[in-house]
């Protein structure tokens, strides 16, 4: 399963300029492909909503550094395999069964109450809504078992975009159906709805 960037970044949260920077600066290399052409897996995706939902809160360089005291604190697995948060008034913190660890304003040191922000959920992140990952729209889902998790109509295998060019090709959505049985004229316009947002997202400026 793989996603270019302009769809990894609408499913995520980030801009096109934070995907490019944080593959510049090593903060997260795609999985998949980190050259042309640039491809991120669902893990990638995972740990970009993470690092999205934490900038509503938390700086860059805070970011950076947490990911530095993963590293330093022997957790070499992929970023998407960990649970970061918000905690206190500057810190990001590492979520594990047992507790917490704090891993930017006293790396290393233990912490006992931590608010969980469920990134897989919508979130607001500046002037938009980042949506809810496997449901981006009512009709339109994300399954790493479907088309690699490419977005499709919901219950179909049919991708988004597909759907949504016919009607921007004139198409009513009501008539889609003679095309696509399974696609209703509701999946229709979510798709257009979607593929709208995949597009306003291409030109988005960090928050």
């Amino acid at each position: 399963m793989s996603y270019e960037p302009r769809v990894a970044a609408a499913l995520s949260g980030a801009t096109l300029r934070q995907l490019s920077y944080w593959r510049v600066t090593r903060v997260l290399q795609p999985e998949i492909s980190a050259s042309r052409p640039v491809l991120y897996s669902f893990r990638d995706l995972i740990a970009l909503r993470t690092f999205a939902y934490l900038r509503g809160e938390r700086s860059l360089q805070s970011i950076r550094r947490a990911v530095r005291t993963l590293a330093d604190i022997g957790e070499t697995e992929h970023l998407s395999s960990y649970r970061l948060v918000a905690q206190g008034k500057k810190s990001i913190a590492l979520v594990r069964d047992e507790g917490a660890v704090d891993l930017v304003e006293k790396p290393g040191q233990s912490l006992t109450v931590v608010k969980l922000g469920d990134v897989l959920q919508s979130f607001p992140l500046g002037d938009v809504e980042v949506p809810n990952l496997l449901h981006p729209r009512q009709k339109i889902s994300v399954d790493p078992e479907v088309r690699g998790g490419h977005p499709v109509v919901e219950g179909t295998r049919v991708p988004f975009e597909i759907i949504a060019g016919l009607v921007r090709d004139g198409v009513e959505p009501e008539e889609v159906a003679d095309f696509y049985p399974s696609v209703s004229a509701e999946a229709a316009r979510d798709a257009v709805d979607f593929a709208d947002y995949v597009d306003r997202s291409v030109g988005r400026q960090a928050a």
